[in-house]
Protein backbone atom coordinates (compact mmCIF):
# COMPACT_ATOMS: atom_id res chain seq x y z
CA UNK A 1 0.00 0.00 0.00
CA UNK A 2 1.48 3.47 -1.22
CA UNK A 3 2.38 5.86 2.47
CA UNK A 4 1.66 9.25 1.91
CA UNK A 5 4.24 11.21 3.67
CA UNK A 6 2.76 14.13 5.25
CA UNK A 7 4.64 17.93 4.54
CA UNK A 8 7.18 18.78 6.79
CA UNK A 9 8.71 22.09 7.37
CA UNK A 10 11.95 20.38 6.41
CA UNK A 11 13.64 20.71 2.26
CA UNK A 12 12.49 22.43 0.03
CA UNK A 13 8.47 23.34 -0.56
CA UNK A 14 7.21 24.59 -4.33
CA UNK A 15 3.51 26.07 -4.30
CA UNK A 16 1.81 27.10 -7.25
CA UNK A 17 -1.85 28.33 -8.06
CA UNK A 18 -4.12 26.46 -10.94
CA UNK A 19 -7.50 27.31 -11.65
CA UNK A 20 -9.52 23.87 -13.60
CA UNK A 21 -10.28 24.99 -16.55
CA UNK A 22 -13.20 23.07 -19.52
CA UNK A 23 -10.22 21.01 -20.81
CA UNK A 24 -9.72 19.07 -17.42
CA UNK A 25 -13.23 18.12 -16.13
CA UNK A 26 -15.85 15.52 -17.04
CA UNK A 27 -19.68 16.41 -18.04
CA UNK A 28 -20.73 16.86 -14.57
CA UNK A 29 -17.71 19.31 -14.07
CA UNK A 30 -15.64 17.26 -12.05
CA UNK A 31 -11.83 16.81 -12.48
CA UNK A 32 -10.74 13.99 -14.69
CA UNK A 33 -7.76 12.20 -13.29
CA UNK A 34 -5.63 12.80 -16.52
CA UNK A 35 -6.88 16.73 -15.79
CA UNK A 36 -4.85 16.16 -11.92
CA UNK A 37 -2.21 14.22 -13.01
CA UNK A 38 -1.35 17.26 -16.07
CA UNK A 39 -1.35 19.38 -12.99
CA UNK A 40 1.08 17.24 -11.34
CA UNK A 41 3.01 17.35 -14.50
CA UNK A 42 2.95 21.15 -14.93
CA UNK A 43 3.76 22.26 -11.01
CA UNK A 44 6.79 19.28 -11.20
CA UNK A 45 8.15 21.09 -14.31
CA UNK A 46 7.83 24.30 -12.84
CA UNK A 47 9.38 23.23 -9.69
CA UNK A 48 12.26 21.77 -11.64
CA UNK A 49 12.38 25.15 -13.43
CA UNK A 50 12.63 27.45 -10.47
CA UNK A 51 15.23 25.65 -9.00
CA UNK A 52 17.94 26.87 -11.34
CA UNK A 53 19.82 23.65 -11.60
CA UNK A 54 20.54 21.91 -14.79
CA UNK A 55 22.09 18.39 -15.00
CA UNK A 56 21.43 17.28 -18.20
CA UNK A 57 19.09 14.38 -17.21
CA UNK A 58 15.30 13.92 -18.16
CA UNK A 59 13.48 12.55 -14.87
CA UNK A 60 10.64 9.82 -16.09
CA UNK A 61 8.13 8.68 -13.76
CA UNK A 62 7.34 4.99 -13.06
CA UNK A 63 4.27 5.27 -10.73
CA UNK A 64 2.33 7.50 -9.73
CA UNK A 65 -0.47 7.32 -7.07
CA UNK A 66 -3.40 9.55 -5.81
CA UNK A 67 -5.94 9.82 -3.14
CA UNK A 68 -9.09 11.59 -1.84
CA UNK A 69 -8.53 13.31 1.43
CA UNK A 70 -11.22 11.31 4.08
CA UNK A 71 -14.31 13.32 3.86
CA UNK A 72 -13.12 15.80 0.95
CA UNK A 73 -14.96 17.09 -1.88
CA UNK A 74 -13.97 16.25 -5.44
CA UNK A 75 -12.38 19.34 -7.13
CA UNK A 76 -14.54 20.90 -10.22
CA UNK A 77 -14.38 23.81 -13.06
CA UNK A 78 -12.96 26.92 -12.08
CA UNK A 79 -12.14 26.05 -8.80
CA UNK A 80 -8.96 28.27 -7.73
CA UNK A 81 -6.64 25.63 -6.34
CA UNK A 82 -3.25 25.51 -4.98
CA UNK A 83 -0.89 22.88 -5.42
CA UNK A 84 2.35 22.23 -3.31
CA UNK A 85 4.85 19.79 -3.86
CA UNK A 86 7.73 18.48 -2.37
CA UNK A 87 10.52 15.63 -1.81
CA UNK A 88 8.72 12.41 0.43
CA UNK A 89 11.85 10.20 0.27
CA UNK A 90 14.62 8.44 -2.41
CA UNK A 91 16.18 5.65 -3.41
CA UNK A 92 19.89 5.06 -5.22
CA UNK A 93 18.85 5.79 -8.56
CA UNK A 94 15.54 7.50 -7.66
CA UNK A 95 13.21 10.06 -5.87
CA UNK A 96 9.46 10.20 -4.72
CA UNK A 97 7.68 13.60 -5.75
CA UNK A 98 5.13 14.56 -2.86
CA UNK A 99 1.71 16.95 -4.11
CA UNK A 100 -0.86 18.01 -2.31
CA UNK A 101 -4.06 19.58 -4.22
CA UNK A 102 -5.53 22.31 -1.64
CA UNK A 103 -8.84 24.26 -2.17
CA UNK A 104 -9.79 27.19 -0.35
CA UNK A 105 -6.81 26.06 2.64
CA UNK A 106 -7.87 22.42 2.58
CA UNK A 107 -6.41 19.53 1.06
CA UNK A 108 -8.77 17.28 -1.28
CA UNK A 109 -5.94 14.64 -3.08
CA UNK A 110 -2.76 13.84 -2.82
CA UNK A 111 0.06 12.38 -4.65
CA UNK A 112 2.87 10.34 -4.76
CA UNK A 113 4.55 9.63 -7.84
CA UNK A 114 8.39 7.45 -8.43
CA UNK A 115 10.36 9.41 -10.60
CA UNK A 116 13.36 8.18 -12.38
CA UNK A 117 16.56 10.48 -13.81
CA UNK A 118 17.77 8.95 -17.17
CA UNK A 119 20.89 10.71 -19.19
CA UNK A 120 20.92 11.32 -22.70
CA UNK A 121 21.16 7.64 -23.73
CA UNK A 122 18.00 6.76 -21.79
CA UNK A 123 20.19 5.00 -19.01
CA UNK A 124 18.52 5.45 -15.44
CA UNK A 125 21.74 7.42 -13.29
CA UNK A 126 22.03 7.66 -9.44
CA UNK A 127 21.02 10.98 -7.77
CA UNK A 128 23.35 13.45 -8.65
CA UNK A 129 24.94 16.19 -5.75
CA UNK A 130 22.59 19.21 -7.18
CA UNK A 131 19.73 17.40 -6.47
CA UNK A 132 20.28 16.96 -2.64
CA UNK A 133 21.67 20.45 -2.65
CA UNK A 134 18.36 21.84 -3.73
CA UNK A 135 16.37 19.09 -2.01
CA UNK A 136 18.23 18.87 1.49
CA UNK A 137 19.71 16.43 3.29
CA UNK A 138 16.64 15.79 5.54
CA UNK A 139 15.11 13.68 2.19
CA UNK A 140 17.65 10.95 2.89
CA UNK A 141 15.76 10.25 6.33
CA UNK A 142 13.18 8.26 4.36
CA UNK A 143 14.48 5.51 1.78
CA UNK A 144 11.46 4.61 -1.26
CA UNK A 145 11.44 1.67 -2.86
CA UNK A 146 12.32 1.19 -6.33
CA UNK A 147 10.57 -2.15 -7.12
CA UNK A 148 7.55 -2.44 -9.43
CA UNK A 149 5.52 -5.46 -9.50
CA UNK A 150 5.08 -7.74 -12.58
CA UNK A 151 1.58 -7.28 -13.72
CA UNK A 152 -0.87 -10.49 -14.12
CA UNK A 153 -3.99 -10.17 -16.52
CA UNK A 154 -6.67 -12.35 -15.52
CA UNK A 155 -8.36 -14.16 -18.20
CA UNK A 156 -11.67 -13.07 -18.05
CA UNK A 157 -10.39 -9.35 -18.25
CA UNK A 158 -12.68 -7.62 -20.85
CA UNK A 159 -10.81 -6.76 -23.79
CA UNK A 160 -11.03 -3.76 -26.42
CA UNK A 161 -8.73 -1.67 -28.74
CA UNK A 162 -7.33 1.96 -27.19
CA UNK A 163 -6.38 3.99 -30.51
CA UNK A 164 -3.60 6.51 -30.00
CA UNK A 165 -3.67 9.84 -31.00
CA UNK A 166 -1.02 12.11 -31.92
CA UNK A 167 -1.92 14.68 -29.53
CA UNK A 168 -1.08 11.81 -26.82
CA UNK A 169 2.61 11.45 -27.88
CA UNK A 170 4.95 14.34 -25.51
CA UNK A 171 8.39 15.58 -26.87
CA UNK A 172 10.25 12.47 -25.99
CA UNK A 173 8.63 10.49 -28.57
CA UNK A 174 6.50 8.64 -25.79
CA UNK A 175 2.56 8.52 -25.27
CA UNK A 176 2.25 11.49 -22.07
CA UNK A 177 1.83 10.21 -18.44
CA UNK A 178 -1.22 12.43 -18.44
CA UNK A 179 -2.74 10.72 -21.53
CA UNK A 180 -2.24 7.42 -20.21
CA UNK A 181 -4.29 8.40 -17.50
CA UNK A 182 -7.34 9.01 -20.25
CA UNK A 183 -7.52 5.35 -20.00
CA UNK A 184 -8.61 5.46 -16.29
CA UNK A 185 -10.97 8.60 -16.75
CA UNK A 186 -12.74 6.62 -19.59
CA UNK A 187 -12.90 3.26 -17.77
CA UNK A 188 -14.10 4.66 -14.17
CA UNK A 189 -15.24 8.43 -13.88
CA UNK A 190 -14.45 10.34 -10.99
CA UNK A 191 -14.33 10.63 -8.08
CA UNK A 192 -12.76 8.51 -6.57
CA UNK A 193 -11.16 6.86 -3.60
CA UNK A 194 -8.15 5.83 -5.24
CA UNK A 195 -5.79 5.24 -7.77
CA UNK A 196 -2.37 3.84 -8.94
CA UNK A 197 -1.08 3.76 -12.28
CA UNK A 198 2.57 2.00 -12.92
CA UNK A 199 4.61 2.53 -16.37
CA UNK A 200 5.98 -1.08 -17.30
CA UNK A 201 7.86 -0.04 -20.61
CA UNK A 202 6.85 3.14 -22.27
CA UNK A 203 4.23 2.92 -25.40
CA UNK A 204 5.26 4.27 -28.92
CA UNK A 205 2.86 6.29 -31.19
CA UNK A 206 2.61 3.21 -33.66
CA UNK A 207 1.62 0.69 -30.87
CA UNK A 208 -1.46 -0.81 -31.37
CA UNK A 209 -2.57 -1.08 -27.89
CA UNK A 210 -5.01 -3.07 -26.18
CA UNK A 211 -7.38 -1.86 -22.81
CA UNK A 212 -8.09 -4.80 -20.61
CA UNK A 213 -10.16 -4.19 -17.36
CA UNK A 214 -11.81 -5.69 -14.65
CA UNK A 215 -13.52 -3.98 -11.75
CA UNK A 216 -10.29 -2.09 -9.80
CA UNK A 217 -7.91 -2.76 -12.61
CA UNK A 218 -7.05 -2.18 -16.17
CA UNK A 219 -4.27 -2.47 -18.30
CA UNK A 220 -2.85 -1.31 -21.27
CA UNK A 221 -1.30 -4.27 -23.68
CA UNK A 222 0.98 -3.86 -26.38
CA UNK A 223 2.21 -7.44 -28.48
CA UNK A 224 1.42 -9.26 -25.48
CA UNK A 225 3.12 -7.16 -22.87
CA UNK A 226 1.59 -5.08 -20.09
CA UNK A 227 3.14 -1.66 -20.95
CA UNK A 228 0.80 -0.19 -18.34
CA UNK A 229 -1.15 -1.49 -15.12
CA UNK A 230 -3.60 0.57 -13.13
CA UNK A 231 -5.37 -0.26 -9.68
CA UNK A 232 -8.34 2.02 -8.50
CA UNK A 233 -11.17 1.87 -5.53
CA UNK A 234 -14.46 3.62 -5.45
CA UNK A 235 -16.16 5.29 -2.57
Amino acid sequence: MQEFVPLTDQGRRFREDFIIRLGDVDVAGLLRLDGFVRLLQDVATDDSEDTGVSSGDTWVVRRTSVRRVEGARWPRYLDRVSLVTWCGGVGPAWAERRTNLEYEGACLLEAAALWVPVDTTGHPVRLRESFFAVYGDAVHARRVSGRIAKPVVPEGAERQAWPLRAADIDVAGHVNNAALWQALSETVPAPLDSASLTHHASIEREDQVTLASEPGSLWLIVDGTVRVSAQYSLP
